[in-house]
């Protein structure tokens, strides 16, 4: 597979705009935003540096196959021509995840055992449903898409933020909402509700230029494709600053500082941020000019009883009005009546899938 092929970055269902943005940001060649994440046509080398430096995306997939079938034998013959050797190793084993849409193939684990007795035959690698690989192959209308997940764990998982406290906020969402409300790493943000820290980890390390994937493995360094010098050199390559603005988080759980401080260190991060027990009462701006402030507090249905928040809410949104005039305000919450009763006029966002809730990103300036 020298030939440029289709890389797809897989998104949170409804912020597949705001990943593409990123993309584009990034330098990747005209990213297009699709249904359920974002496309564009590269090399190997663009799927791994997608894995390394975008903050949003959830996976990276390679798609490595296409072909109709419309019967089981038909899949079986298309599925042994695949030059499978040029992307996977026979010393890796592999799992093979199968979904069918809309088609005459419909059993799935039927499928599936083709497709692996295929790899099997013609290139010797074991099949186990461990393995670090995954090949995902999904049939829609009779025609079957083979991509290789180039990521292995899911990118939200950075590698840093071992502590967490209860419902907390992916780094992959909190980055693509810090995108929504403007941040570029130059203004400060205050989130006064941090929990574990993700808001302000993620701020932190975007205005520090630091990679989101520096300090983990991908499934991509077991394919036949990789090449660890040219990955050590592109990862060698990354020049983080000290940022000039600063980042900010508060929590009335003093063990819920202390994991955001831990996390801090082990993110590379504890010079720019700070974080401090206070409950949202006590909350101030900081020094310097206006800048962000972005929370995603307790929704009700996901801890506690939602009545009480009502008034958590509303004093949050007093605090912001009196306090924060002239700066930028997201609210993460899955519940409308809880965003308005902030008292403040808020802009909704689109509803993104969280935990079994379905989420916005609720914004004002004020």
């Amino acid at each position: 597979m020298s030939d440029p092929f289709e890389i797809f970055l897989v998104a949170p269902p409804g912020l597949e705009r705001t990943l593409a943005d990123e993309a584009r940001a990034a330098g990747f060649p005209l990213p297009e935003a699709v249904e359920g994440g974002v496309s564009f046509t590269g090399g190997w080398e663009d799927a791994w540096r997608a894995n390394l430096v975008l903050r949003g995306a959830t996976r990276v997939l390679v798609r490595i196959g296409q072909f109709r079938a419309f019967h089981l034998a038909q899949l079986d013959k298309r599925a042994h021509k695949l030059p499978w050797a040029g992307v996977l190793r026979p010393d890796v084993p592999v799992k093979v995840e199968v979904t069918s849409h809309r088609s005459k193939i419909y059993h799935e684990r039927a499928a599936a055992q083709r497709i692996a007795q295929a790899i099997t035959d013609t290139l010797g690698a074991q099949v186990r449903s461990d393995a670090a690989v995954v090949l995902k192959v999904r049939i829609d209308d009779n025609l079957v898409t083979i991509s290789v997940d180039t990521s292995g764990e899911s990118l939200h998982k950075r590698g840093h933020k071992q502590a967490m406290g209860k419902a907390p906020m992916r780094e992959t969402l909190a980055a693509l909402f810090l995108r929504q409300m403007g941040f570029d790493g130059s203004q400060t943000v205050v989130d006064p509700m941090c929990g574990s820290g993700t808001f302000v980890l993620e701020a932190a390390g975007i205005a520090a230029g630091l990679l989101p994937g520096g300090d983990r493995d991908f499934a991509f360094e077991q394919l036949a494709t990789f090449d660890p010098g040219r990955w050590a050199a592109m990862k060698g390559a990354s020049r983080p600053v000290v940022p000039d603005a600063r980042f900010y988080g508060y929590d009335r759980d003093p063990g819920a500082v202390r994991m955001a401080l831990d996390n801090a260190a082990r993110a590379g991060v504890s010079g720019w941020t700070g974080f401090a027990a206070q409950p949202v009462s006590d909350l101030t701006p900081p020094d310097g000019p206006p800048g962000i402030v972005i929370v995603n507090p307790p929704y009700g249905a996901r801890i506690g009883e939602r009545k009480p928040l009502f008034g958590l809410y509303g004093a949050l949104g007093q605090v912001l009005k009196d306090r924060f005039a002239g700066w930028h305000v997201g609210i993460v919450t899955s519940d409308q009546g809880l965003a308005q009763a902030t008292g403040l006029t808020l802009h909704t966002g689109p509803a993104v899938p969280h935990g079994g809730l379905r989420i916005r990103l609720y914004r004002v300036r004020l």
